[in-house]
């Protein structure tokens, strides 16, 4: 074990290897998600073309209100007009395989268009499986207030690939007294959380929330 794992003053560390090997891990259950999804979704075994005009419609949502930004960190991440809950909307009008591709893409395209590349590894971690965590709200799209509890699953995942991100690649950049895990548990959680928590509050408007219901009736239909 001594090839993942090596023995300090302070107990044992992740050697590169090591957190490697945890990043595979965490991707691997990404997308043995997806493979779980499409074996108990219950619909077309491929994209029809509606299903492909919605998913294109939410990234192209989320893609216009990411540049949309209330307030952007200096090291990555940012608080945008509502951008991860139209990242999301694929896996809560389709279930998660969907939610989770459709996601990934969007973190592609993310890439393209505002790049942050440090370590080929960190960049798979930033953005298609970070991205791709939102898709996670479709394991709630038939959930009594799915919407709500799909977009808290996504923003979540999404927070465990960021904190991930910034423990490994950007501890460099934490506070001064910070070790690199608390440093990005706060930095991550502040901009994702906030933007999350805002977010929550407009979906608890019932014209909100009933007008997005009827776009996933008008999606499946």
């Amino acid at each position: 074990m001594s090839f993942f794992v090596t023995s300090t003053e302070d107990g044992y560390l992740l050697t590169t290897a090591g957190y490697a090997a945890f990043i595979i891990l965490l991707a691997a259950a990404l997308i043995g998600a997806v493979v779980l999804a499409k074996k108990t979704e219950k619909k077309e075994k491929k994209f029809s073309t509606r299903r492909l005009v919605f998913c294109a419609m939410a990234v192209a949502l989320a893609m216009v209100t990411s540049v949309l930004k209330i307030f952007s960190f200096p090291f990555g991440g940012s608080i945008t007009l509502f951008s991860m809950l139209f990242a999301s909307l694929a896996g809560y009008f389709y279930g998660p395989a969907t939610g989770i591709l459709t996601g990934a893409a969007y973190g592609i395209l993310q890439l393209i268009i505002e790049p942050y590349i440090y370590f080929p590894i960190q960049v798979l971690v930033d953005y298609p499986l970070a991205f791709g965590a939102l898709g996670l709200s479709g394991f709630f799209c038939n959930a009594k207030h799915g919407l709500i509890k799909g977009y808290v699953a996504g923003i979540l995942g999404r927070y465990v690939f960021a904190v991930l991100s910034g423990w490994l690649f950007f501890g460099a950049y934490a506070w001064e007294g910070w070790d690199p895990l608390p440093y990005s548990l706060v930095y991550n959680g502040i901009y994702i959380f906030a933007e999350g928590i805002l977010t929550v509050i407009i979906l608890l408007i019932p014209a909100v929330s009933k007008g997005i219901k009827r776009m996933k009736v008008l999606a499946n239909s």
